[in-house]
């Protein structure tokens, strides 16, 4: 694993560091072009680092944030990240940034890939920061092992793509593996002893067909830290 490790012992001592961190390259991105692009990934993983974060005084109308992923699924949907990202990032000084969900009025994702690339075009890459989750098979964003479109989501050159995961509910839209590689800095975000497992376990070995989070783990073109909380 290429990927620089940074473990704490529990969560809370994680996220203040972590937020301050994300804080910081946001606002040297704002000064460097303007405006800053943050991706981040859903799940109840980031929600304690999220309320954190957006309390941080830098100018976050100047923010743009979208998604790594998410579930083909309303709002009104607990399974959507989009609602979970309005409901604990976009709020207290964080308000200001402007965030663009995924998910279309269209009902199947494969049909909406280009009206949410035409929504998304605003998003200039390199993007400043970009947060990854893993699941427990190893997959990061909705790019699974388990799904038809791994080999595209690992090789095209497209930005987006929609999946549907045999082991999990829902279809899914995605950015692809080189459009988040088209960053400034990648973060893993990892809570828990069972996550520490499977990373030890992707940090074995290198088929990234097989857990896709090795094809940014693996890699050094671009800077990767895992911030990694054994506990909660």
């Amino acid at each position: 694993m290429k990927a620089n490790l940074r473990k704490f012992d529990t969560a809370a001592e994680l996220n203040p560091i972590f937020a301050a961190e994300i804080a910081e390259k946001l606002q040297a991105g704002i000064d460097e072009k303007g405006s800053a692009s943050l991706l981040v990934s859903g799940g109840n993983t980031p929600r304690p680092m999220f309320a954190l974060l957006s309390e941080q005084d830098i100018e976050w109308s100047k923010v743009n944030i979208a998604l790594v992923d998410d579930r083909w699924v309303p709002e009104s949907d607990a399974a959507s990240n989009g609602a979970m990202v309005k409901d604990a990032l976009l709020i207290n000084k964080a308000a200001a940034a402007n965030f663009v969900a995924m998910k279309t009025e269209q009902e199947d994702a494969f049909e909406a890939v280009s009206s949410v690339t035409e929504n998304l075009a605003h998003l200039t890459a390199p993007f400043d920061v970009v947060i990854l989750g893993m699941g427990e098979d190893g997959h990061t964003a909705s790019i699974f092992p388990c799904c038809a479109q791994l080999d595209d989501a690992l090789t095209t050159s497209k930005v987006l793509m929609a999946t549907e995961p045999t082991t999990a509910p829902h279809q899914r839209m995605t950015f692809t593996k080189s459009a988040l590689l088209n960053s400034k800095q990648l973060y893993l975000h990892l809570v828990g002893e069972s996550k520490e497992a499977v990373l030890n376990d992707v940090a074995a070995g290198d088929d990234e067909r097989q857990k896709p989070i090795r094809a940014f783990l693996n890699q050094s073109d671009v800077p990767m830290t895992v911030m990694l909380a054994t506990s909660k």
